[in-house]
């Protein structure tokens, strides 16, 4: 029986002078997961205390809804940046500040420690000046950070950082970066290869940056737009513990052996094995966390033929042998 998908609220804050690829990159992400699965979907709305804004480039944006008295337990709010400067369009401007004080107030009113707070760019001093960020770790666009610093002075203010997850506390640098983050969660609200899958429909780099931690397996490897490759590792990802053979791979991608064993080096900088080898491992660690199942056990479970070629494959991965994430 298939289950029900779980809807997610998701509202959509535009302040005067909204900045659109604020709204736009970020939501065209949630727009792609909601159709390359069914399990979760985002159910947006855009919400303000101004029904019309004029955004970065000058188009004006109307039909905002009025914000709302309650919102659901579990939603999530994304509070787009906005920019002093917008271009020139022939009409009059909104006022820098317009409807700020309306959106700090509801921010306050509705957002509980439940509630995903995503902010993109300059957002984040939405949320510090609604007191939301106080004793969180945070971003923004390099040239807010002093002002986000003096507007939430309980804050830890990181910069030089792609994204921060705190909690459920979500914020990101300037601009496109939004994009970054919005993969991230949806990586987290539904699994890392729709968060793939959405980035290749996007045609984006999974980009992070040098203090992030290291690339999940299941994104490493997916800066690039060769749609053959894709179609491997969309495949192998679907489904790591099968015993894949190159001749398998090579039909996926319309290749001979030797020439997708070639092209897959090229483009992801690692050899077929070592892929399928990274995605089995994080999938060993997982069980090895998550259940009480034998080294043999796992190793069968995730697509090795022994324990031994378990232990071979993560000692070039890790450090530490397979009982220390056990025993920890």
């Amino acid at each position: 029986m298939t289950s029900k998908p779980r809807h997610i609220p998701t509202y959509v804050l535009l302040p005067a002078r909204t900045l659109l690829l604020d709204v736009a990159g970020p939501i065209e992400a949630l727009r792609y997961a909601n159709r390359l699965q069914q399990q979760v979907q985002f159910d947006v709305r855009y919400v303000g205390a101004l029904p019309e804004v004029t955004t970065s480039i000058g188009l004006r944006v109307s039909g905002i809804e009025p914000l709302p008295d309650t919102i659901e337990q579990g939603a999530m709010v994304v509070l787009s940046g906005h920019t002093e400067t917008p271009m020139e369009a022939g009409h009059p401007m909104d006022p820098l500040n317009a409807g700020t004080e309306e959106a700090v107030a509801w921010l306050q009113r509705v957002v509980t420690p439940e509630t995903l707070l995503v902010s993109i760019c300059s957002g984040a001093l939405l949320a510090a000046r609604a007191g939301l960020l106080d004793g969180v770790n945070c971003t923004t666009h390099f040239s807010d950070c002093g002002e986000l610093a003096s507007a939430a002075p309980a804050a830890k203010v990181l910069e030089n950082r792609l994204y921060v997850e705190d909690g459920n506390r979500y914020s990101s640098a300037g601009i496109t970066a939004g994009i970054d983050l919005m993969l991230h969660i949806i990586g987290r609200l539904t699994n890392p290869a729709i968060s793939a899958a959405v980035a290749r429909q996007l045609v984006v780099y999974l980009r992070r940056a040098g203090t992030d931690p290291q690339l999940s397996p299941w994104l490493e490897g997916r800066n690039h737009i060769h749609p053959a490759i894709h179609r491997v590792q969309d495949a192998v990802t679907a489904d790591p513990t099968r015993d894949w053979s190159l001749e398998n791979l090579a039909d996926i991608a319309i290749a001979s052996p030797r020439h997708l064993s070639r092209l897959f080096n090229d483009h992801t900088c690692m050899s077929i094995p070592d892929y399928l080898n990274k995605l089995r491992v994080a999938l060993a660690q997982q069980l090895l966390t998550e259940t009480r199942l034998d080294i043999e056990r796992v190793a069968e479970r995730v697509g090795f033929s022994s324990s031994r070629q378990l232990r071979r494959a993560w000692g070039r991965l890790n450090a530490t042998p397979p009982s220390a994430v056990r025993r920890s």
